[in-house]
């Protein structure tokens, strides 16, 4: 109870946070910033917190470009240690309703935020969308493949797959589906595996617990294709090559929403903290860097 009370006063200031109002566009540095009325004031940075710790739960495909980040954020935010977990959005997910300490959460698909929402672990007013990504079926270089994209995924002599739990292995369903591919379902995460291999002629697909683990399994040689994030593909230009980019038509968009998690273990201190940390990760300035790791940043 303490904590909901704490994040209603606090969410106002996140919703001008976020809005470019009585802070700076990206939280660090004095900048000018439009007011509700159209007109422009000078606004002061915030002082440094004191020493505290913010954890956050992110997809696994956040990896990279979370820790590029956390090092931009602590070049004016020392004192704040930023723990990070990285797996698939299901897993954690599951981790925060069985009562795992985490302050933000920052998931490859809006299903997992919803739900945590639906159970009133998300406190309210701090869930904006980031990021959008896309699906891509990659092969590793010089395979030789004849497999062009997902059409003629079945041609592959074995597919690494994303469980229907992991956000890439829900859409790479959808896309499936939409695809004529694949049955409809009332829950395409529920597809299993053995049904998608069927449904493609039996080809051997190697089930993955997380995307890093397709883009793994493909680019070691060990699978002839996947399916995998666009952003997942950053670092790996040398070992692996993309086939396709499965069209939004088919898989939707592929949103990353953020939001601070209801954590009775935090201060109040941690709790701005936390705050801050999401200001910083949907601000212009870390825009440009999801941009660099290969996402797409026209959100609404």
């Amino acid at each position: 109870m303490k904590k909901r009370i704490l994040a209603a006063l606090l969410t106002g200031c996140m919703v001008l946070g976020m809005a470019g109002c009585g802070n700076s566009t990206d939280g660090r540095d004095s900048t000018e910033a439009a007011t509700e009325s159209g007109t422009e004031e000078e606004t002061e940075a915030p002082d440094q917190f004191d020493e505290t710790t913010v954890t956050i739960f992110a997809a696994k495909s956040l990896n990279s470009v979370v820790d590029e980040l956390i090092g931009i954020y602590n070049e004016s935010q020392p004192n704040v240690e930023i723990v990070t977990s990285y797996d698939s959005s299901g897993t954690l997910m599951a981790q925060i309703e069985e009562g795992a300490a985490c302050d933000v959460f920052f998931s490859a698909a809006q299903k997992q935020m919803d739900e945590l929402e639906e159970n009133d672990l998300v406190v309210e007013g701090t869930r904006a969308n980031v990021v959008n990504n896309q699906v891509c079926v990659v092969t590793y270089k010089d395979s030789g493949t004849s497999v062009t994209g997902l059409e003629n995924i079945a041609d592959a002599k074995s597919f690494a797959l994303a469980d229907g739990s992991v956000p890439v292995g829900k859409y790479t369903r959808q896309a499936l589906v939409n695809a004529g591919m694949l049955d409809e379902a009332e829950d395409v995460s529920a597809i299993t595996t053995q049904q998608v291999s069927d449904a493609l002629g039996g080809i051997e697909i190697n089930e993955c617990a997380n995307v890093g683990a397709v883009a793994a399994a493909v680019a070691e040689g060990s699978n002839e294709v996947g399916t995998v994030y666009k952003s997942d593909t950053y670092g790996f230009e040398d070992d692996l090559e993309i086939l396709e980019i499965v069209s939004y038509d088919l898989t939707g968009n592929v949103i990353y929403p953020i939001a601070q998690i209801v954590n009775d273990e935090a201060d109040e201190l941690q709790s701005e903290a936390a705050l801050d940390f999401i200001r910083f990760l949907t601000s212009d300035t870390a825009k440009e860097v999801y941009q660099k790791y290969y996402f797409d940043t026209d959100v609404e």
